[in-house]
């Protein structure tokens, strides 16, 4: 069993001993980093191979995107038609009755 002291120079400065120790510890958490991204990054392609479809069922998801977004589309719009022609037709209705109402009461004036 070494102890600490059994390692150091006596040559070297403490200082410089210690930044060539902390120099060591960077480097070997440095390389212990970046092998660790590499497994990560491998895994994650795995899952994604896994998770992900294949070529062709890509194609038929965008074709099945887009007639479903198309769908939605025409709904919306057929919605908004007949919410506004609703509309319209209360408005004309409304209207009408207003004018009826004022009608009538020219006429009783008329009457007087």
């Amino acid at each position: 069993m070494q102890t600490v002291g059994d390692e150091m120079d006596d040559d070297k400065p403490m200082t410089e001993q210690a930044m060539d120790t902390i120099t060591a510890a960077v480097e070997a958490t440095k390389d212990a980093a970046v092998t660790a991204v590499k497994k990560v990054k491998k895994a994650a392609k795995k899952v994604a191979k896994k998770v992900a479809p294949k070529k062709a069922s890509k194609k038929k998801a965008k074709k099945a995107a887009k007639k479903t977004s198309k769908k939605a589309a025409k709904k919306t719009s057929k919605k908004a038609a007949k919410k506004s022609s609703k509309k319209a037709a209360k408005k004309t209705a409304k209207k009408t009755t207003k004018k009826a109402a004022k009608s009538k009461k020219k006429a009783k004036k008329a009457k007087r």
